[in-house]
């Protein structure tokens, strides 16, 4: 209970500045020197259901302070679920009735509450649909004017008389300051949705208990309310419908208006079992997943994307250019949905026992994962690999490991000036830009893309490469894709292969492919898909990225360990190559030396130039 300690015993800004990571004068120019109305910008957005919901955005130093202000307050969250749910990981905010209510995780020891799923850590909108599936009747409360229900007085009282926080009536004031906007908390704060989470839980509370009494279900995502039953009538005591009007139950009307809410009436439904049930845009019936139509846009524009390097969509009855982002966004969604119904079910019958023995060892070998895809999962694959090689605005960099990315990207930094198509310096008008796109390694890529480092996963990347590239007809690639890769023996496979395509090119064109291969600047396999190797090194040794790095720097220290010499490296004793990266490369990068990694630049510059000219 560290941090919910020392916010209960702070007494002074200064002390709540330091808890809040903060100087003690920014915390104050901002709140006292700084007109509020200075430091919002208000812009509206449309509502799905018609009208328009006012967004509040607060200005970067504010928003800095608030948002420093949400994670403590979470943080102070976190520590009073440890104490009551010790042994469960995801454990959530809880009261005097935390027996109701409570949902099983796959992996947690314990039950606990889940009453808000809204803006708190580990939940979302799919946890809240969850709550709800299988269920054959669901009800949808809105709560009218949410967030204007917060105002100023109603924030500082919560932080003095509540018994986890009981604040010292200034600190109280002062948070109150940092969170409010024209008296209410402002939608477009950081802040804004984990207060009124604290303050709301103990209306969760009682309409949990209410829920419990008539067989009934409930949680909360912000203004969302939901009750569900498996009972085949909604009981009238929380909701009835009369004349095609939903009447709330006394106790139900009573308990949001003693929490200081309204029932939105024109946003109130009960949705029966054998209609379409959805909670929070999700549907329930019987496993939250998006609505048919949903999918059914994605996936078109995304063939359209494919076939023609552009899609449109309609809004508000008027079709336009559709936005990459966005249905980035919508694939990625629908795939974390995907990933948790997968983790939600019982493991089936491996897949893979439906193939036969010989292509089980085969894909095995290959890495290929491909043939386990559901038909979303394909699509999803397909947009990655579009938009990381096919489509990229800049030039794409493979490297074997997430450690490479560091140093490149770091040494490109400091190096800019000296690479102008690679960055673009830092001015007093314009930030650095980074002009290649670097692709992150992660559990995403290893199953959608087949990629995780290594020289196996590449070689497996570029025996497929080609004919990926056959399901697109849009414009052909702008930029290359270039694989870095160490000059060493690690590699031999993956240089053998390429050393025996037909269609591979070595520069520069005086050496021979299938014995100078360690030798050249760089090597155009097909297409737009390239290899650079790190150069050689003194007394054609072999190299791999931290060879580039002096002696000086390779000795740095972190924590009384260094990364040592290239003779002297020993894998078990020395530092780490990730803590190296972080540690001494980054976080260091003002006094390491990149001088010896230019030449290994300067071959990304061939490529860029390269393909250019054969585009």
């Amino acid at each position: 209970m560290r941090k919910l300690n020392s916010l209960a015993q702070i007494t002074t800004k200064a002390e709540l500045a330091a808890l809040l990571g903060i100087k003690t004068s920014f915390l104050t120019h901002c709140l006292y020197v700084i007109k509020p109305a200075n430091q919002y910008t208000q812009f509206k957005i449309a509502k799905k259901n018609g009208g328009e919901r006012t967004i509040n955005a607060p200005t970067n130093r504010l928003k800095s302070i608030q948002s420093a202000l949400s994670h403590l307050l979470l943080d102070c969250l976190d520590e009073l679920n440890r104490k009551k749910y010790p042994a469960s990981e995801l454990a959530k905010s809880s009261a005097q009735h935390s027996h109701i209510l409570k949902v099983k995780c796959s992996n947690t020891k314990t039950k606990q509450p889940s009453l808000s799923h809204g803006f708190e850590r580990k939940r979302s909108i799919i946890t809240n649909a969850m709550m709800h599936t299988n269920k054959k009747n669901v009800l949808n409360i809105d709560l009218k004017e949410f967030f204007n229900s917060f105002n100023f007085g109603r924030v500082r009282g919560f932080f003095i008389k509540n018994d986890n926080f009981k604040l010292d009536p200034h600190i109280a004031t002062v948070i109150a300051q940092i969170a409010c906007y024209n008296n209410e908390l402002p939608q477009g704060s950081p802040c804004s949705p984990v207060i009124t989470n604290l303050i709301t839980h103990s209306l969760d509370i009682r309409l949990a208990l209410l829920a419990q009494k008539h067989s009934c279900t409930y949680t909360r995502y912000a203004d969302d309310i939901t009750f569900s039953t498996r009972e085949s009538i909604f009981p009238p005591q929380i909701m009835r419908e009369e004349n095609g009007q939903f009447i709330a139950g006394k106790k139900l009307r009573s308990e949001i208006r003693r929490s200081g809410f309204s029932i939105n009436n024109k946003k109130t439904r009960i949705q029966l079992k054998d209609s379409r049930q959805d909670v929070t845009g999700l549907v329930v019936n019987q496993k939250p997943n998006t609505k048919k139509e949903y999918w059914r846009i994605a996936r078109a524009q995304c063939n359209n994307l494919f076939n023609t390097g552009a899609f449109t969509k309609t809004v508000n009855g008027e079709t336009i250019k559709g936005n990459v982002r966005e249905l980035e966004g919508q694939l990625n969604f629908i795939d974390q949905l995907d990933h948790y119904n997968r983790l939600r079910q019982k493991s089936p019958l491996n897949p893979k026992y439906h193939l036969k023995k010989d292509e089980i060892i085969k894909q095995k070998k290959a890495k290929q994962r491909s043939y386990l895809f559901s038909g979303r999962e394909k699509t999803f694959s397909q947009f990655l690999f579009y938009q990381f090689f096919y489509a990229s605005d800049k030039p794409t960099i493979l490297t074997e490991g997430k450690t490479d990315n560091v140093y490149l990207k770091t040494a490109i930094n400091i190096l800019a000036a000296n690479f102008p198509d690679l960055a673009k310096t830092k001015t007093v008008t314009t930030p650095y830009e980074l002009l290649l796109r670097f692709v992150e390694y992660s559990e995403r890529t290893k199953f959608l893309l087949e990629l995780h480092g290594g020289t196996d996963y590449l070689k497996h990347f570029i025996m497929g490469y080609e004919s990926k590239l056959k399901r697109y007809k849009a414009p052909k690639p702008k930029h290359p894709v270039i694989i870095v890769i160490d000059n060493d023996t690690g590699p031999q496979g993956l240089l053998h292969y390429v050393a025996n395509i037909s269609s591979a090119i070595i520069s520069p064109n005086s050496l021979i492919l299938k014995q100078d291969y360690r030798k050249a600047d760089f090597i155009h396999i097909f297409h737009n898909l390239y290899i650079v190797l790190t150069p050689r090194g003194a007394g054609n040794t072999h190299t791999d990225i931290e060879y580039f790095f002096k002696d000086i720097d390779r000795l740095r220290t972190y924590k009384g360990k260094c990364f040592n010499t290239v003779a002297n490296r020993d894998e078990e004793r020395d530092l780490s190559k990730d803590a190296f990266a972080k540690q001494i490369i980054k976080a260091q990068k003002k006094v390491v030396d990149f001088s010896n990694l230019k030449p290994l630049l300067e071959r990304f510059v061939m490529v860029i130039k390269h393909y250019s000219t054969i585009n």
